[in-house]
């Protein structure tokens, strides 16, 4: 059996497959980035539509926190089941199909009226979402060698980081027109994305009559495991893991942090800090920006310092993440340039631990266990939109923005300390179980 770490190009195959093989493993690496950042043009548009929505159409912040809520609960459940499913089906239809289906709930929401339409139109894009990153996981870990997928999936997972910057820098514009062009604008360019992807994309080597990635004993081995020993297996390093548990809960605090800004970046912008939505848009994609080099940083530290303890890394970053968020609500009339450093600089913190605890998961629970163990903390993650969505609205339309990010703040001091509690840790579950 080849070992997991060989690259399979230098080993079963000739030069004119090996140079096949690069050119279709750098086509899907792009084509999947430029895929899942449309996936974030239909659903971190409503950021910048939420302060018009709630001037022309009377929704108040508590409602439209609803939305947030519901759409990331949605989302975490979708995502976990999707995972099942995308494992089992061609993952260029699946990938299309979502974006399609997601790009068509936006257009049905331009076209909302009602407070009800709204919700069912943003809870079903929760779902479709939930097709985008598996369908991605499943092509990427087809198309790299194991010993070459953190270096370049931490790479790709800046193509969240670029769509949802792009989109609140397009919509910042067009919101002029409308807060409806916030939903019709990114629909069009997300359809045409799924046409890119349609042509970009095949599902895994063998479409394009290549072998696999020399890994399939390890898989077959896999196939034969014995059921029960396999959920002992998943119990005792997942649902029994305490550090599992650990970066799940934290995951839930780095998650309400992330998306109380992003999400309502715009509406804090324009409504606490008297900026227009235009330079707003921008503000937030600097957020984005900086958490792209924040999060690529944070996993050079983790290897060269940390020797793989990624939860250390997450602490000091939690902790930087929220020494800003409290330096922004403490800060009465910052200029326009100050209040962008503040959020690149809560933005390049705040990335590094949302990159690394979904490493952190699957190096803790093995690969035998990762993808339970990834969806476990994602399922934390995104029930964080509990506090950062509803609850940020709710807090925000009766006691303002200003006891908001005092909330906010108190709550990146629990993230910090939770993170805490991991130190000692190990940087993975190998030599304990494999």
């Amino acid at each position: 059996m080849m070992n997991s770490t060989t690259n399979p190009l230098h080993t079963e195959m000739d030069a004119s497959a090996v140079k096949k093989f690069s050119y279709w493993q750098t086509r899907t690496i792009i084509g999947t980035m430029i895929g899942y950042a449309m996936y974030y043009f239909v659903r971190k548009n409503i950021s910048i539509a939420m302060p018009a929505m709630e001037a022309e159409l009377g929704i108040s912040k508590a409602q439209l926190g609803i939305f947030l809520t519901m759409h990331g609960l949605m989302y975490g459940v979708s995502k976990f089941v999707n995972g099942f499913i995308g494992d089992r089906v061609n993952a260029r239809y699946f990938m299309v199909l979502g974006l399609v289906l997601c790009a068509i709930c936006n257009i049905f929401f331009g076209f909302g009226a009602t407070v009800i339409v709204f919700g069912i139109m943003w809870i079903l894009n929760g779902w479709f979402q939930g097709m985008g990153f598996p369908p991605s996981a499943r092509l990427l870990t087809h198309w790299i060698p194991p010993g070459e997928l953190a270096t370049k999936m931490s790479w790709w997972n800046a193509s969240h980081s670029i769509g949802a910057s792009l989109v609140v820098i397009i919509c910042g514009y067009v919101v002029s027109w409308g807060w409806e062009w916030c939903f019709y604008v990114p629909s069009i360019i997300a359809l045409m994305g799924a046409v890119f992807l349609w042509v970009v994309l095949r599902d895994t080597p063998t479409s394009v009559g290549l072998p696999e990635l020399g890994i399939s004993n390890v898989k077959s081995h896999d196939k034969k495991e014995n059921s029960r020993e396999y959920k002992r297996f998943i119990n005792k390093m997942v649902f029994k893991n305490p550090n599992i548990w650990i970066i799940s809960i934290a995951n839930f605090f780095v998650y309400t942090l992330r998306y109380a800004v992003l999400d309502w970046g715009p509406t804090i912008l324009k409504g606490w800090k008297g900026v227009s939505l235009a330079k707003a848009g921008w503000m937030v994609a600097g957020f984005e920006i900086s958490g792209i080099a924040g999060m690529l940083i944070a996993g050079w530290v983790t290897d060269k310092y940390f020797k793989g303890r990624t939860i250390r890394t997450c602490l000091f970053c939690m902790a930087g993440a929220t020494l800003f968020i409290g330096i922004f609500w403490q800060l009465e009339h910052p200029s326009n340039l100050l209040t962008t450093i503040l959020l690149m600089a809560i933005g390049f913190c705040i990335y590094g631990p949302q990159a690394l605890i979904g490493i952190a998961a699957a190096n803790l629970a093995t690969r035998r266990a990762a993808a339970t163990a990834g969806g476990f903390t994602g399922l934390f993650g995104y029930a964080s939109t509990i506090l950062s969505g509803w609850g940020m609205g709710y807090l925000a339309q009766h006691y303002g923005w200003d006891f908001s990010f005092g909330i906010l703040t108190a709550l990146g001091i629990l993230g910090t300390l939770i993170f805490l509690l991991g130190w000692k840790s190990r940087a993975h579950g190998y030599e304990t179980n494999s």
